[in-house]
């Protein structure tokens, strides 16, 4: 049988950047394996359903450049791809494992619940369930005869059907990440498989459908894995072979202390969400990798070595390049911290590999900049060494766009003398005779002003820097006297000059 994976998110808010993650590595292994990548939307909480989340979800996706083969939108011959359009199948299989015996109807009350809690409390049980032992003092088919549970049924009272757990029983299955995991039956509860309103929990619908879909392999967060053994048994009692499971590890906060949350992301700086985010209820934007400046091949690449190790020392990967080197087998056990530094690194050597021409674009697209591109092709190669983000081209050489009209107090003070001064306003009046001048061009006037007394390039170097850009550093000087032009790289030498002579 051919690999067939699912993403399978749920629409009740943003896409979480371990989500991304997930869905990155079913796509890779997908790809790489010859198979598909089905999204499917699991929507059985309606409770919990957030208005706009599904096309959040998928738009973020595809700007990620994870693109499945089925799904809501894409279609398939496994459809519909949202569960609550397939509400009509599951209470054909949650009956059937009742007319077998493996589940059951429940008419226990919230108040039922409670007090069954209370009663297992007061007996000193460290985790209170409605389990093998407690289903026995409950309100359900088990402890009713078949009339009184037919009555319940006919007069439209309330209920659940539940798992029938087997007691003290071995669960063992094989994940691909984890390697054996075993989980005796004692510790589990009877789980919900069908809720009151007719909607099919988690436990049954993704059974159900990764069965009818014909998913080969379950690739999820390490969150699920204590659901796991609950899903083993169900492919038991339905008699279908089980998917093979590979749990990832958790994403962590940059110190790895604890799960990566949105708390911790907000109280640290940075996004955890694909893209911008507005809660439909609070109203709180939520600002996004995209919109902070992230390029999604650098997201997708940063992501891919959280948690799987290519077993090199390669660090940067194209997505065919991902796809080619993925496998699960390199994915590792633990917890991989979410270090936002190295997020920026990539962001930095996606940038440095673009164009110019590309940064210029992009810098136009994305800050609504209105300069003639050629110009602005110059400005992009003479930053993208120093940049982390295209915006950085803005923040960083605003003195491209704008003459300078204060000037760095700490340079004033040191590299700011007479000499200097008087070294530039003999280059200013040399280059202001020329029409233009390349970066050669401009340093050999430089270096012949300079050579007329031997005065050298670090006692005029930093004070021309100054004068043009009103910092103490920045990109390569000669660049910026080219890109700026030669009559206004002498305006800016001249009022320097005329404005820190003032000031003295």
């Amino acid at each position: 049988m051919s690999v067939r994976v699912r993403f399978a998110p749920s629409p009740t808010g943003a896409l979480h950047i371990g989500g991304v993650r997930t869905a990155l590595y079913n796509y890779l292994f997908a790809k790489k394996s010859g198979g598909k990548f089905i999204i499917r939307i699991e929507d059985t909480d309606q409770n919990r359903y957030v208005e706009g989340a599904e096309d959040y979800i998928l738009t973020a996706l595809e700007w990620c450049g994870i693109r499945p083969d089925e799904g809501p939108q894409s279609g398939g011959n496994f459809g519909p791809y949202r569960q609550s359009d397939r509400k009509s199948l599951y209470k054909e299989y949650a009956d059937r494992l009742i007319a077998e015996g493996k589940a059951y109807y429940a008419f226990d009350t919230p108040e039922d619940l409670d007090e069954m809690r209370e009663r297992l409390k007061e007996a000193r049980m460290a985790n209170p369930q409605y389990n093998a032992i407690s289903r026995n003092q409950m309100k359900n088919s088990l402890t009713m005869s078949a009339e009184e549970v037919n009555q319940k049924l006919e007069s439209g009272e309330p209920y659940v059907i539940r798992f029938k757990m087997p007691k003290n029983d071995d669960v063992r299955f094989k994940d691909v990440v984890r390697d054996w995991v075993v989980v005796n039956t004692t510790t589990l509860d009877d789980k919900v498989l069908m809720k009151s309103d007719g909607m099919p929990t988690y436990h049954l619908a993704n059974i159900v459908d990764d069965h009818l879909m014909e998913i080969t392999h379950v690739i999820r967060g390490e969150e699920w894995l204590p659901s796991a053994p609950l899903h083993v048994l169900l492919y038991e009692a339905f008699g279908w072979e089980a998917p093979q499971f590979a749990h990832l590890p958790l994403l962590l906060k940059p110190d790895g202390n604890g799960k990566l949350s949105k708390r911790a992301a907000d109280q640290l700086g940075f996004p955890i969400f694909p893209l911008n985010w507005s809660d439909p209820v609070s109203g709180e934007l939520s600002k996004g990798f995209k919109e902070s400046g992230y390029l999604p091949e650098a997201c997708m690449n940063f992501l891919a070595l959280l948690g799987w190790n290519p077993g090199t020392e390669q660090e940067m990967f194209t997505m065919d390049q991902l796809i080619s080197e993925f496998s699960l087998e390199r994915i590792n056990k633990s917890g991989a911290k979410f270090d936002i530094e190295k997020a920026k690194w990539f962001n930095q050597q996606y940038l440095k590999n673009k164009s110019n021409e590309d940064l210029a674009q992009m810098l136009k697209e994305e800050n609504n900049v209105n300069v003639d591109m050629e110009l602005l092709s110059a400005i992009a190669g003479s930053m993208k060494e120093r940049i982390t983000f295209v915006s950085d081209i803005l923040e960083s050489g605003d003195f491209f766009f704008s003459a300078p009209t204060t000037y760095d107090e700490k340079t004033v003070n040191k590299k700011w003398t007479a000499e200097a001064v008087q070294k530039l306003a003999q280059f200013a009046n040399e280059i202001a005779k020329l029409q233009k001048v390349s970066p050669e061009e401009a340093k050999e006037k430089f270096v012949a002003v300079l050579a007329t007394d031997d005065t050298s390039l670090g006692k005029v170097m930093p004070a021309l820097r100054l004068a043009l850009t009103g910092a103490g550093g920045g990109p390569d000087l000669m660049e910026i006297i080219s890109i700026l032009g030669t009559a206004e790289a002498a305006n800016r030498i001249n009022k320097a000059i005329e404005v820190l002579k003032t000031a003295d």
